[in-house]
């Protein structure tokens, strides 16, 4: 699990074909001072595992589904990316409860600067649309963001100067795709709705009231 908070940009270093897959090479620093083989690192808000590190580098495997399916597929050796190391349980949740699970791939549609802050609208996939509410949270490249605005194909956040200096957003150009997370609660509370699993619950809920009493 994740929380959003960005702990430092790192740089692909190299990718290397497997075939169905491809080996990615991250060059980084912070996010290698504790890390252990079988650690989890978000990259760009892909949950991916470290297979090899050194110390300044770390190396991961990346499947074709996650290639195909985030934008992972269209980076390139020199390109930077967002990093943040598995959260511990001690640990403050700063962000929101983010897993590293990207649900589709959204695009930076505008970029509207001011003195203290820049508003970037995105567009989204259609089936995100009923996980989208004004002042909610949102996964954008594996940053947690509150969404200001939500329209039918397209949502705006706004961004500190800490943010764009800190994270790829500081540079990403309109056209430009950007991975997106939903927040994993409204994916439950959708399940338990619409799947009839709510009114099952309240229903035993009545039930047992009812056995009980009043109180």
């Amino acid at each position: 699990m994740f929380t959003g908070i960005v702990e430092e940009l790192g740089s692909i270093a190299a990718i290397e074909d497997q075939g169905d897959a491809v080996r990615l090479v991250v060059e980084t620093s912070v996010v290698l001072e504790d890390a252990h083989l079988g650690d989890s690192i978000a990259v760009d808000g892909c949950c991916l595992t470290i297979t090899e590190h050194d110390g300044t580098r770390w190396t991961a495997d990346v499947m074709a589904e996650s290639l195909r399916r985030t934008t992972l597929g269209e980076r390139k050796p020199g390109d930077r990316v967002n990093l943040e190391r598995a959260v511990r349980a001690d640990q403050r949740l700063g962000g929101h409860v983010v897993q590293g699970h990207v649900d589709g791939v959204g695009r930076v549609l505008d970029r509207r600067p001011s003195e203290h802050w820049t508003v970037v609208e995105v567009g989204y996939p259609a089936e995100l649309a009923r996980f989208l509410v004004e002042k909610g949270s949102i996964t954008v490249d594996g940053i947690s963001l509150t969404l200001v605005e939500v329209g039918e194909s397209s949502f705006t956040v706004s961004l500190i100067p800490e943010t764009l200096t800190r994270t790829t957003l500081g540079f990403r150009a309109v056209g430009e795709p950007v991975n997106l997370e939903v927040d994993v609660i409204a994916k439950h509370v959708e399940r338990l709705v619409v799947g009839g699993y709510a009114d099952e619950a309240l229903a035993r809920i009545a039930a047992r009231q009812g056995q009980d009493g009043p109180a």
